[in-house]
């Protein structure tokens, strides 16, 4: 097995290799490759040192599977060229998500879809994958008739960039050239995450939306989203009102969520358990709280959801359908 990543010098890079080696997987050869300014550094792999190569190099080794994590101006050229060789593609851009061509793929949801065809698989957005992880085994059991959804983002999310203008402002050093916020984000919440569309949804709302219905194959469910930057680190959370077409119970509820692998309920109020930020960094898990029945609508409920936007809101859903992909011989 030949493996690439393309983009490994970025945030969802390092966590890609660092999860590459702590789930064991399978490689004979691992490829590592970032834009032409990091091209010779060097990085770690099984404590290893690894030169950064090329995105053309790369090509030139025909891996068997690539990991695109470098946005979708260079998937969108590269990640033919790579297919067109044989190699398979998953992407984290947005670049192919909504492409009706293309799988969007949340293992534990639709990784049954996939076959050795498909050679460019697109990863979900972060916010989405989370989401997505609680409604479907709901919608299965109760039919989810709409969606209302308040995201509290990382700002891992917008990249290192952000992290260092969270944390400079909290220094006070007053360096902010290279500002990625058009506000302060340091005791500070923006209602805006990446852009703003004609109809004042931003582009963040619009992936909720979209890439939602497509993972679960039903375009009828009722969604709106609004998006929102904190200054935290840790992982996005979300908070979602959910109304089905049946009855839902509450214990019900607990149980078909209990038995998702992947998913931690954490949820007693009263000793002050719920998911947060600050726990769910650095874990694969999507954790799951506040459940509680919504006294303002038939058949809806409220709940609280929490996941490490770096882990499976990116790398690790990745590494999850490449593991899939491997199991299934497709590659």
């Amino acid at each position: 097995m030949k493996l690439g990543i393309i983009g490994a010098t970025g945030m969802v890079g390092r966590v890609m290799i660092d999860l590459l080696d702590k789930r064991n997987f399978l490689l004979n050869e691992l490829y590592l490759c970032a834009s032409k300014k990091s091209v010779n550094q060097e990085l770690f792999f099984k404590n290893k040192a690894y030169q950064v190569i090329s995105v053309y190099d790369l090509f030139l080794k025909k891996p068997d599977i690539v990991l695109f994590s470098a946005g979708s101006n260079i998937s969108k050229e590269w990640a033919p060229k790579f297919s067109n060789i044989g190699s398979i593609v998953i992407d984290n851009s947005s670049a192919w998500r909504m492409d009706s061509s293309k799988k969007l793929i949340v293992p534990e949801i639709n990784a049954s879809c996939l076959c050795s065809e498909d050679k460019i698989i697109a990863n979900p957005n972060c916010s989405t994958i989370q989401l997505v992880m609680v409604l479907f085994p709901l919608h299965l059991e109760y039919e989810i008739s709409r969606v209302i959804v308040s995201t509290y983002q990382s700002v891992t999310g917008t990249g290192k960039k952000a992290l260092d203008q969270l944390n400079q402002e909290q220094k006070k050093d007053g360096n902010y050239s290279f500002r990625v916020y058009p506000h302060p984000i340091y005791q500070n919440v923006i209602p805006h995450c990446d852009h703003f569309t004609d109809k004042g949804y931003t582009l963040e709302e619009m992936k909720l939306i979209n890439e939602t219905r497509k993972i679960m194959n039903d375009y009828n469910i009722a969604i709106t989203a609004t998006s929102v930057r904190v200054p935290v680190i840790g992982g996005h959370s979300e908070s979602v009102n959910i109304t089905f077409r049946k009855k839902p119970s509450i214990n019900r509820i607990y149980e078909i969520l209990s038995k998702i692998k992947g998913i931690i309920i954490q949820d007693d109020p009263k000793k002050n358990i719920y998911p947060m930020p600050l726990y769910a960094h650095g874990k694969d898990e999507v954790f799951v709280g506040r459940i509680r029945e919504d006294f303002s609508l038939k058949n809806s409920i409220n709940i609280w959801i929490v996941a490490d936007n770096l882990r499976k809101g990116a790398a690790t859903n990745a590494i999850q359908i490449a593991e899939y992909l491997t199991r299934k011989k497709c590659v």
